[in-house]
């Protein structure tokens, strides 16, 4: 018999050991490797602040448990921002696959109940696409990463860069853009981000037209947003310079294949794309995909 209960912040790690088991399922399944930490010693240690930050700011967190044992064999996580609610995590143990523990799971963490729509970046096992098809939403475009040793470039541009000051953040500017490219605000990742990563604004004659968030662990970077198209390759070129200064080995960013400006900015730099790709689920339309380069790790958009 299958119990279900509500998650707690003592439930993360068991929750990241069982990411790792289905990712490294599937990876062995589609001759991919989803999972950047896999094999590191200290992948627990870096997935730490997202997996707290998750924690603290889930709207829904669900686990499912053999009762029997208590062993943890799924779980999934949502959070609920400016009305839209995004499914951040959908896990089931391999085993226990196929037996309604999915159905569940979706049924209490992914509620179409009193939000304007509903969202998910999936990966693509058929068994979960299955669900999220039955649930009412529709894929609406595909992300892949592209990932390159980085090396300063620089790009002839107009915009002003001015950084981003944890404790400061400038709300409703940032809430502007994102509401222009995603659909929906979400300032507490702002916070997050900001807290994690080095945040950077930018502005075209005194006008904020972008944002960045440039890594400080590799290839843990994002999210990237303009509400200029041709902006991207910019805030892309400036990703890149600020790795190689930090002497990091790999940079990696996690794009819209509708992100042609960007796309084409890193294939020209010989940027390779990952065999791991994502699909964007959603009960409505996006807005700003072409302009937007997403968080990594791909928890969220």
């Amino acid at each position: 018999m299958t119990r279900y209960r509500r998650g707690t912040p003592d439930d993360s790690r068991a929750c990241y050991e069982l990411f790792v088991v289905t990712l490294d399922d599937l990876g062995r399944r589609t001759g991919t490797i989803p999972n950047a930490t896999a094999g590191d010693p200290e992948a627990w240690n870096v997935r730490r602040p997202l997996y707290d930050h998750l924690a603290e700011t889930a709207d829904e967190w669900w686990l499912a448990e053999d009762e029997g044992t208590g062993r943890l064999i799924g779980y999934a996580r949502s959070f609920l921002r400016d009305g839209i609610r995004e499914l951040t995590e959908f896990f089931v143990d391999p085993e226990s696959q196929s037996a309604g523990v999915g159905r569940e799971l979706l049924a209490r963490a992914f509620s179409a109940e009193g939000v304007g729509h509903r969202s998910i970046l999936a990966t693509t096992d058929v068994r979960a696409i299955a669900r999220y098809l039955r649930a009412g939403l529709s894929a609406h475009g595909a992300f892949a990463g592209f990932e390159a040793a980085p090396r300063p470039v620089t790009i002839d541009t107009d915009l002003a860069r001015e950084p981003l000051v944890p404790g400061a953040l400038p709300f409703e500017t940032l809430g502007a853009i994102d509401r222009a490219v995603i659909g929906f605000r979400r300032d507490v990742e702002h916070v997050w981000f900001a807290d994690q990563r080095r945040g950077w604004l930018y502005r075209r004659a005194g006008r904020a037209v972008a944002y960045a968030y440039h890594p400080v662990v590799p290839a843990f970077g994002g999210p990237y947003a303009a509400l200029d198209a041709a902006d991207l390759v910019t805030l892309l070129a400036d990703g890149e310079t600020a790795a190689a200064e930090a002497g990091h080995a790999l940079i990696s960013f996690d794009l819209p294949l509708v992100a042609k400006t960007g796309i084409d900015h890193l294939l020209a730099r010989g940027f390779r794309i990952d065999p791991f790709v994502m699909l964007y689920f959603s009960d409505a339309a996006p807005l700003g995909f072409d302009r937007y380069a997403l968080t990594s790790p791909p928890f969220f958009v």
